[in-house]
């Protein structure tokens, strides 16, 4: 299992874009299918946004595409969500998520390691 910890979150105006990252030690992130997860109070965890191992597929949530992008640098362990023309509604809790089964999934349940979460909140 790999250890996640994410960083980058933070208050924003609507409009405004954001950087998160999500960092993971061991030395088998290179293998993992890596994705964004986030949930507001009261709801269930949805996902944002999905990348494979080597980069080559990635999926996004319709709520999200067009406005972010989902990256990831396997040579420093580390997994990326841009996001930009931020609206209120996105704000949530953002986890990075990522499972070594090669699974380019949009269920949270198929993600085995998970972040502790970092808040976005984008309000004016």
């Amino acid at each position: 299992q790999v250890q996640l910890a994410e960083s980058g979150g933070g208050l924003v105006q609507p409009g405004g874009s954001l950087r998160l990252s999500c960092a993971a030690s061991g030395r088998t992130f290179s293998f993992y299918t890596m994705a964004w997860f986030r949930q507001a109070p009261g709801e269930e965890r949805d996902f944002v946004a999905a990348i494979a191992a080597n980069s080559g597929r990635t999926d996004y949530a319709t709520s999200v595409k067009g406005r972010c992008t989902i990256s990831r640098d396997n040579a420093k362990n580390t997994m990326y969500l841009q996001m930009s023309s931020l609206k209120p509604e996105d704000s949530a809790v953002y986890y990075c998520s990522g499972n070594p089964l090669g699974l380019l999934s949009t269920r949270s349940r198929d993600y085995t390691s998970w972040g502790q979460g970092t808040q976005v909140t984008v309000s004016s």
